[in-house]
């Protein structure tokens, strides 16, 4: 009996801790949100201070963490100068004792300087975590977590891995007749620009799968015997485009002549599908070709 009463004793004893500390979380959180709310979405850079931060406030990077309330403002501060149209989201935020555990969402349209990057005009829409301390009511550490390599293809700066394969494999399913699997990889809005020069051109540009079916496709197949894609060679280049050499073989229906042209033709990807085309080829082999 005298061990339930002093167990009981001791549980009523820790409620208040308890409480004292769900309260100190939940202070640490409003902190937190209010503060980088203030500093991100309101452009309120002298927000980072000693009110608010802890004076050695850590930030966990490589090469070296960033560390100290002017390093830190300066490091920010690029976000501020080389961002316009900022929306920054906190999605979800947790705390446990002095730890802060957020999901964030960066949007914002690069329009000035970052980190020395010069303006590219591109909007960037990121999503991450940061895993946060608190020390007597301030934000002590922090350490982000996202996909730098998503953030700087983005930023126009590399080019997604998988553009090469995109690509290769919409040539090799034209090759063997299967045009579905070609329409398929074009987005719905995509725009589609055969040479100047080139009869097909007549439709620039074609905008969308549909158009480009018909307007170009069809138009190839009913009026060659038979046309090919030769020496195709693919070379990645910067900000999502891909830069393929070839050569077209082919015979005209109506004047039986045939003809094999240089061509490079440009193409624009954007999140696994073509969303842009340029065609360039030797227009005067195919006008000759198709000339009686």
């Amino acid at each position: 009996m005298k061990t339930a009463t002093l167990f009981l004793a001791l549980s009523f004893l820790s409620i208040p801790n308890i409480f004292a500390q769900q309260s100190q979380v939940e202070n640490n959180i409003k902190t937190y949100k209010t503060t980088w709310d203030n500093v991100i979405n309101k452009g309120q850079i002298d927000q980072i201070n000693a009110k608010n931060f802890d004076e050695n406030i850590v930030m966990i990077a490589s090469p070296e963490n960033i560390v100290g309330i002017d390093a830190f403002k300066a490091y920010y501060q690029n976000f501020l100068t080389g961002f316009s149209d900022i929306k920054f989201t906190v999605v979800e935020i947790l705390g446990s004792e002095d730890k802060i555990v957020k999901h964030f969402n960066f949007k914002g349209k690069h329009t000035g300087d970052f980190f020395g990057i010069p303006p590219t005009g591109k909007t960037v829409d990121l999503s991450g975590v940061t895993i946060a301390k608190m020390k007597n009511g301030k934000i002590a550490q922090e350490q982000d977590f996202f996909d730098n390599m998503l953030f700087m293809q983005q930023l126009g700066l590399v080019s997604n891995p998988e553009n090469l394969d995109i690509v290769d494999n919409l040539y090799k399913a034209f090759s063997t007749g299967d045009i579905p699997s070609v329409l398929g990889a074009l987005d719905e809005k995509v725009v589609w620009n055969e040479a100047e020069g080139n009869a097909y051109a007549d439709g620039n540009p074609y905008i969308g799968p549909d158009a480009v079916l018909n307007g170009v496709f069809a138009r190839v197949g009913e009026e060659h015997e038979y046309f090919t894609l030769e020496n195709i060679q693919l070379h990645e280049m910067s900000d999502n485009k891909v830069l393929a050499t070839l050569r077209y073989d082919g015979k005209v229906k109506e004047t039986g002549k045939t003809y094999n042209a240089q061509v490079a033709h440009l193409w624009t990807l954007k999140d696994g599908k073509v969303v842009g085309f340029q065609q360039y080829v030797d227009t005067k082999q195919l006008a000759d070709a198709s000339s009686k």
